[in-house]
């Protein structure tokens, strides 16, 4: 069977993506496979998940009735219903993009990022970004996310579909030093 891009749009979806996102923590994974494969840090919680894809439906690719991969849609209006993430919006209000404020912008977050290990390597994680770009591009200029700088399988993909890095600033909560990259549709 082959693997669709689409959107969530049902309870089993989100559970999927829970169930993926579970299977890919840091703290659920080895130190190498998380330097060979990449790592999430962020846990959602599923009412939260559920409300952000009522708001904005996230990109999940599916193999059948199963999630293998999902790229969460987060609007501001989130930021502090995953307090993780809380310092990241309050770091983006502090940032300029081309000269002016990056909040002035059309934007929104990019909650988190995943492919199911043996899906990878199939232009899924670049198919599900197109899928964001045709759906947003209209609506928002700039998609933003940060990435841990330890992360580099996923700096190095999400500089490959077109985002450029921003800044970087150190989060003391979860010790991490994380890039602010952007992707302008505008470009």
């Amino acid at each position: 069977m082959s693997v669709i891009i689409t959107t969530a749009q049902s309870d089993a979806d989100v559970l999927g993506i829970l169930a993926l996102q579970r299977a890919n923590l840091r703290k659920n994974l080895l130190a190498d496979v998380q330097t060979a494969q990449g790592f999430l840090t962020v846990e959602h919680n599923p009412a939260v998940l559920t409300r952000m894809n009522q708001a904005a439906p996230s990109i999940i690719a599916k193999d059948g009735d199963c999630v293998v991969g999902y790229a969460l849609t987060m609007l501001s209006d989130f930021r502090n219903d995953v307090p993780e993430l809380t310092p990241l919006f309050s770091f983006i209000d502090t940032l300029t993009y081309q000269g002016n404020a990056l909040s002035t912008y059309d934007y929104y977050v990019m909650g988190q990022v995943c492919v199911a290990d043996g899906y990878r390597g199939q232009q899924l994680f670049d198919r599900m970004y197109e899928r964001h770009r045709e759906l947003y591009a209209r609506q928002y200029r700039l998609l933003v996310t940060d990435i841990s700088q330890r992360n580099t399988r996923s700096l190095r993909a999400h500089s490959r579909v077109g985002f450029e890095p921003l800044h970087a600033f150190h989060d003391p909560t979860l010790g991490e030093t994380w890039v602010v990259v952007v992707w302008d549709w505008q470009k």
